[in-house]
């Protein structure tokens, strides 16, 4: 049997959608939500991301301000970019753009954003308040990837999830996230990764194998228990050519499988405008 697909535009048109009572009570409130952007450089990618945000910025009837820094800018300039949309009354949410040039600190202007602000959710703050279950902006791929498990009505609690890779923007911020105690999450989260020789005898007795390494074709069928669900999180690109974690010959073994495009990119995206939403709610004094 060919297994499920399960396509992330569905789960990101759901989400959106309940985004739009929440800007309009926003505006009703007399505050329309802004989101803020910075782009260091001339990198052709980020350059396409940024426009992609603030064309949906639009659609959903943000504001989205935008500072624009030259391929020479200095660590200086990048503060006070980050200062001025801190300090920014009609930005509710930042996105600070990575990669940066290589004389820019990305880490160091992250500190200096405004954790409240902080639109990604990978502010030290915020993971931590992700860490100890508080409320605060959770990082949007993690956070993309839980709700297209919802979306699909994929058993997590008390399931056993492996998750190979354990970088900060995904692998790590999902185990937390995937263990905390919600119906949509509360599983047994195993984190191995391509330090752990023997990696693939964690993947094979997973009942979901989340992929987020960023290395082309590692996950394969041999990796896998047949019916297992499968999330491909990790990608990297030669040139413009997108090159995903998991290899399309596992789809012959897998019960669910996201596809090889169009799976979690697109609800990165809306979980993006929910943390937006929910910022111009803590600020307009709108949050639950």
């Amino acid at each position: 049997m060919a297994a499920l697909m399960m396509p992330g535009r569905p789960v990101a048109d759901a989400v959106l959608s309940s985004l739009a009572p929440r800007i309009a009570a926003l505006e009703g409130a007399g505050r329309r939500p802004g989101l803020g952007t910075i782009l260091v450089g001339e990198d052709s990618a980020s350059a396409g991301y940024i426009r992609m945000k603030q064309a949906k910025a639009a659609e959903l009837g943000f504001t989205s301000p935008h500072i624009h820094l030259g391929q020479d800018a200095t660590q200086a300039d990048v503060l006070a970019a980050v200062a001025e949309m801190n300090d920014a009354d009609d930005v509710d949410a930042v996105l600070l753009q990575h990669p940066t040039p290589p004389q820019i600190d990305f880490d160091a202007a992250l500190l200096a954003l405004d954790p409240d602000k902080d639109v990604d959710g990978l502010h030290p703050v915020n993971m931590g308040r992700l860490a100890l279950g508080m409320p605060g902006p959770v990082p949007c791929t993690p956070a993309g990837i839980e709700a297209l498990l919802a979306h699909y009505e994929v058993p997590i609690s008390g399931r056993e999830v492996c998750i190979l890779g354990r970088g900060t923007t995904l692998g790590r911020p999902l185990a937390l996230l995937l263990s905390q105690k919600r119906p949509t999450a509360n599983a047994a989260v195993t984190v191995v990764h391509t330090g752990v020789p023997d990696w693939a005898d964690y993947t094979r007795r997973a009942d979901v194998v989340i992929a987020a390494v960023g290395v082309p074709g590692i996950l394969r069928p041999e990796h896998l228990t047949p019916g297992v669900t499968v999330v491909g999180g990790g990608v990297r690109y030669e040139g413009k050519k997108l090159l995903p974690d998991v290899d399309e010959s596992c789809e012959q073994v897998a019960g669910a499988i996201t596809p090889r495009v169009g799976g979690v990119g697109p609800t990165t995206i809306a979980l993006l405008f929910r943390n937006a939403v929910e910022a111009a709610e803590r600020r307009a004094g709108l949050a639950a």
